[in-house]
């Protein structure tokens, strides 16, 4: 049998666990109306089937969702002015944004009215950025590597407000500050990444090095399940990637005497169970 050693951290975060317990309690009361999410409420494909299944509708925009519905807005949040447009066109709003983002979001918005340009170290496509984006009314730059800030040039007569996805990688987001720094310019840091996302890499980090071989649960949509992954390899353990416990590679991973196990934001407790459960069994 192998020995599985699991991160204590593995699994839903605060700001998942809330946001789905607001979209569970609208849909108990028998009394509400349709249900939509604007885009997936958390980056995970099984748990949203498991809601498609209790009637709740994913809707790609905001015209989609009919005037008197119930719109959940998702834990990643959206953009300011699609959450208005909703409210305005007598849509009932149950915001589910992760605290963490909206702390996020507010931070931003502070730091950026007297003409500041939001420097943003995201992803392009991912639904937080953008409605990270939406909270700087000065302009925006984003990038998503430390590279690609220095491709950039940056005027040194502007005033800038540096901020990250909630998700990024710390160790990544302290060499964007330094560099920055050394530029000499005017810039405000904002401490943006959530401490239960640095904690989760930080713990994959210091398990990575007690064992042979690492899993990571998650969604292949899941940035901060494919950051895990990152940091991960970056220690030199390999690691492998699943969302269900059907793609473990079980042939291989017989070969290994102690695998580490941990899981994304945004994966249920019941599928992590059971694939420790199987690593247990090799």
């Amino acid at each position: 049998m192998s020995k599985v050693v699991r991160a204590e951290t593995a699994g839903f975060c605060m700001g998942v666990d809330l946001a789905l317990n607001k979209l569970d309690s609208l849909i108990e009361n028998k009394d509400r109306g349709s249900i939509y999410i604007l885009g997936p409420i958390i980056h995970n494909p099984q748990v949203l089937e498991e809601y498609e299944k209790k009637g709740v509708i994913t809707a790609n925009s905001a015209d989609e969702i009919p005037r008197g519905s119930f719109a959940v807005i998702r834990a990643h949040g959206v953009p300011q002015n699609v959450e208005e447009e909703l409210r305005e066109r007598g849509i009932n709003v149950i915001d589910a944004t992760c605290p963490k983002v909206k702390k996020a979001q507010l931070l931003i918005k502070r730091n950026t009215t007297d003409g500041r340009i939001l420097l943003l170290y995201g992803e392009d496509s991912h639904p937080e950025v953008k409605g990270l984006l939406s909270y700087a009314p000065s302009g925006t730059c984003l990038f998503d590597s430390t590279e690609e800030l220095k491709s950039i040039e940056l005027d040194p007569s502007k005033k800038y407000c540096l901020a990250a996805q909630t998700t990024q990688d710390r160790i990544i987001y302290d060499e964007i500050i330094q560099y920055l720094e050394s530029k000499g310019l005017d810039v405000i840091v904002l401490n943006s990444i959530c401490d239960a996302t640095r904690q989760r890499q930080e713990e994959a980090i210091v398990l990575s090095s007690k064992v042979d071989h690492m899993i990571v649960v998650g969604g292949r949509i899941s940035g901060n399940t494919r950051r895990l992954v990152q940091v991960v390899e970056a220690t030199g353990t390999k690691c492998t990637h699943v969302e269900i416990a059907e793609e473990l590679p079980l042939k291989g991973l017989k070969n290994f005497n102690t695998i580490g196990l941990t899981a994304g934001a945004s994966t249920p407790k019941r599928l992590v169970d059971s694939i420790q459960q199987i690593l247990e069994e090799l």
